[in-house]
């Protein structure tokens, strides 16, 4: 059913992502789909690397340890933009047309009031998307 995978990390912060990296091994495994790593990323130095070709390669050796834990292909996509912070969902939208994803799965938080005023990535992601969005929540 699904044949592409993808999947936003932050390699800043593994252990938010962590629970939904098993959901990506069992999906890929069962699905016989390639899973693709990305991260939105500012063109200015931070916590993991001083370049986007340093993160960009970073992010290559993670998709590499994760695809032993699956053995789906992998690829990897850090995506450069001024505000990772205000354009992160606009930019994972167009990833996920570019690499022609048909399962989106990414960690999320349990829903608040706020989401109101501003919505989930997850749900923006969801309605304008042809992907399916599989959102993970953190379990207590």
């Amino acid at each position: 059913m699904f044949k592409k995978i993808l999947v936003p990390v932050d390699l800043a912060h593994p252990d938010v992502f962590e629970p939904s990296l098993q959901i990506v091994a069992d999906q890929a495994k069962h699905y016989g789909a390639e899973v693709c790593y990305v991260a939105v990323i500012a063109n200015t130095p931070g916590s993991v690397a001083r370049t986007p070709d340093e993160y960009q390669q970073k992010l290559e050796a993670f998709a590499q340890e994760r695809a032993q834990v699956h053995g789906q292909p992998v690829s990897a996509k850090a995506l450069v933009c001024p505000d990772p912070t205000a354009d992160l969902d606009d930019v994972l939208v167009e990833a996920i047309d570019e690499q022609g994803a048909d399962l989106v799965i990414m960690q999320t938080h349990p829903p608040k009031h706020l989401d109101v005023v501003l919505p989930s990535h997850g749900g923006k992601i969801a309605t304008h998307t042809d992907a399916s969005v599989f959102l993970v929540r953190p379990q207590d």
